[in-house]
């Protein structure tokens, strides 16, 4: 979605030089040649960014700059002026003003300060949702449950939240891991400090160091600026490192000499930087497997499983089940507007009985096709519960001889036919192949390559 920016000068030249420059489809640029025309633009349309002259007939950049932020304080406003001085620089930044420029300035300048003040804002936003979702973890602060194995884990949480040692979470994929990541996190001494999380399958072996530890600019090709890692974002709170037996098994070793030292090398530097970050690393592989098979390094595995904490899949905690589903009804009910929606008591039957291969996960989707299977009924019936299973069973075709095809190209039909199951879901998908979600990507990659060439 394109951006709106509103350019205020009395100078037509440079009003239509400055829209020419950022007039792409990253911003929708308009122009109003005095403040007063501005302002009655910003009553019919709303906008992003302001870009204004401080020196202007009628209303002043400074002046517009008050209203503006008076009236939208969610628009950005960036003043420029031939007659800069630090001190009219100074009261802009103290009236609200993005940033300040001097005239002349280059098309690069304008276009770099534009890409900051954008940048800076998704950055806000972001900041914004992963507070929600903090608050929503702390409402709650523990794992949805009242069995045995649900309490066994929360008083681990409680336990482990109160220290700083890594954790290490291990149970099968659709289980809550990420949950109880985001618990021990905000249940600890570092809730108010950044919770990030990295899906260790999901970054290319080749950008695996810079984005775990940044880089700086040159670096190598691309680097066009320097770049804070994951580390150095996260410093002072958690990071959860997902499906942790997908790192790399050269970079192991270097993550290894992180965690003692908690001191970072950016590349393309020597320079180390301090960091203070508390590691709960996930997996849903068997580890000990891994390492006796050379994939894993022993020392590393050592370093973070300090605490660790089995994660039990959801057939044997099956007494959590109408506990979780009350849970889902109510979300959901909340995020399709139902004010009326119960569950038939047969349907927990059904759900009671059956085996949950995709664990907590699998029964919110299932939750939640139901909601929407029963539109406007009040009542959610079984007929309502669609598994996953149905759909795999329907138009299934029957193999013949005459289907016989090279194992290649089986291979590529099975991957394909199972990307389709999860609906695109990697993980799950790799999961069902029983292969590594590297490995999937890498036959995707491959199978791009094949048909490019």
């Amino acid at each position: 979605m394109a951006k709106n920016v509103l350019i205020v000068d009395d100078d037509d030249d440079l009003r239509e030089i400055v829209k020419e420059t950022l007039d792409s489809g990253e911003y929708e640029v308009y122009d109003a040649d005095s403040g007063d025309k501005a302002l009655k633009m910003m009553e019919e349309n709303r906008y992003d960014l302001i870009i204004s002259d401080l020196m202007m007939p009628g209303i002043k950049g400074l002046d517009l700059l008050k209203k503006v932020k008076a009236q939208h304080p969610e628009t950005g406003v960036l003043l420029m002026s031939a007659y800069g001085t630090i001190e009219t620089a100074v009261d802009a930044m103290k009236e609200g003003a993005f940033d300040f420029i001097t005239k002349p300035f280059s098309i690069s300048h304008i276009e770099s300060r534009v890409q900051r003040f954008f940048e800076y804002e998704s950055l806000k936003k972001e900041n914004i949702r992963l507070k929600k979702k903090l608050e929503q973890t702390r409402q709650s602060g523990k794992l949805i449950g009242n069995s045995s194995v649900a309490e066994q884990i929360n008083y681990h949480i409680g336990i482990v939240a109160r220290s700083d040692a890594p954790v290490f979470l291990q149970g099968e994929s659709g289980t809550g891991k990420e949950l109880i990541a985001e618990a021990i996190h905000s249940q600890s001494d570092r809730s108010q400090k950044p919770f990030l999380k990295i899906n260790c399958a999901a970054v290319p072996d080749t950008l695996f160091e810079s984005t775990l530890f940044g880089h700086e600019k040159g670096a190598f090709s691309g680097a066009y600026k320097a770049q804070k890692g994951i580390f150095e974002e996260c410093d002072g709170g958690t990071l959860l490192l997902d499906e942790v037996t997908e790192i790399p098994y050269n970079m192991q070793a270097k993550l290894l000499r992180v965690l003692q030292e908690m001191k970072i090398i950016r590349v393309g530097t020597t320079a180390e930087i301090p960091v203070n970050v508390r590691i709960i690393a996930a997996t849903n592989h068997n580890i000990t497997e891994l390492i006796r098979e050379g994939k894993f390094r022993e020392d590393l595995f050592f370093r973070l499983n300090v605490f660790p904490i089995d994660v039990a899949p959801l057939r044997q905690r099956k007494e959590d089940i109408p506990l979780l589903v009350e849970t889902f009804l109510k979300n959901f009910k909340e995020k399709y507007k139902y004010t009326e929606k119960v569950l038939d008591p047969s349907c927990m039957d059904v759900l009671l009985k059956y085996d949950w291969p995709g664990n907590i996960r699998q029964l919110q989707h299932v939750i939640e096709r139901a909601i929407l299977f029963s539109t406007d009924e009040k009542r959610i019936r079984p007929e309502h519960l669609r598994f996953e299973e149905d759909f795999s069973k329907q138009n299934t075709p029957a193999f013949s001889p005459e289907d016989i095809v090279p194992l290649a190209e089986m291979e590529k039909r099975m991957i394909f036919a199972a990307l389709q199951k999860t609906g695109n879901h990697r993980n799950q998908a790799a999961e069902l192949l029983g292969i590594t979600v590297r490995t999937l990507r890498n036959k995707l990659h491959q199978y791009e390559e094949e048909a490019v060439s």
